[in-house]
């Protein structure tokens, strides 16, 4: 069985539509090539005891936990407080992030600068050359920034901790028919590959086709028998491509 992942998306910004997240079309693209199962994700509000809550019912559940947002040196970047609630430990400087802070603000450092610097007990700290500020793990939960380029500049640096196990392949098809016409096929193309999750998603002003149907899973014999199973059933006169 694959590893789970969930992702906890964390801001008012993002549920008051005043910042469009972006963050979690990149994390479940590389936990596809990771062979990791994005499970869950969780949207919630810049609030300490909510996190908290977020962060211990989801990193109990799955492997993996995700934090996106509110890591920054402002009143409402309570992430890394909740993490340690979650933990129940205590909020401590890490005198490697401090260094930093005051290394790259010089004599301008201002205290939310260093709040910064303030991480859970027993953190560690996952740092590259490539990127100036470490990931913070503790225990499964990665602590991410909501900022779309550093979060994915920081998730590249986990490729090598999370490790590949095999990855997912994606198959597709394209066709004419719309979706009832061919919703039995592929029920029944799903119950006989259990292992294979196939979507279908139309598209309404998209000339050259009306429906696209997807195949992913670990195995790639299976996925290319489902997909076959599916082919024949539409039937090819109404394919028009299949990747």
């Amino acid at each position: 069985m694959p590893r789970t992942a969930a992702a906890l998306i964390i801001g008012n910004e993002i549920l008051s539509g005043k910042i469009r997240e972006a963050n979690l079309y990149v994390l479940a693209r590389e936990m596809r090539l990771l062979g990791v199962n994005l499970c869950r994700v969780v949207v919630c509000s810049d609030d300490v005891e909510t996190i908290a809550a977020d962060v211990t019912s989801l990193r109990e559940s799955h492997d993996i936990l995700f934090t996106s947002g509110g890591v920054g040196p402002t009143h409402d970047d309570v992430t890394l407080a909740a993490v340690a609630r979650s933990f129940d430990r205590a909020l401590v400087r890490s005198e490697p992030i401090e260094k930093l802070i005051r290394g790259y603000w010089g004599d301008r450092v201002t205290e939310g600068h260093l709040r910064m610097a303030t991480v859970p007990e027993g953190a560690s700290l996952i740092s590259s050359d490539a990127i100036r500020w470490p990931v913070i793990l503790v225990e499964n939960v990665y602590v991410l920034p909501g900022v779309p380029q550093i979060f994915e500049a920081k998730l590249r640096l986990l490729r090598d901790v999370i490790g590949a196990e095999t990855p997912y392949v994606s198959r597709a098809l394209y066709t004419l028919s719309d979706e009832g016409s061919i919703a039995a096929v592929l029920e029944a193309a799903e119950a006989k590959h259990p292992s294979v999750a196939i979507g279908s998603y139309p598209r309404w002003r998209e000339e050259r086709y009306r429906v696209k149907v997807t195949f992913d899973g670990l195995d790639p014999a299976e996925v290319d028998a489902a997909l076959a199973e599916c082919r024949a059933g539409i039937g090819e006169d109404d394919i028009v491509d299949v990747e």
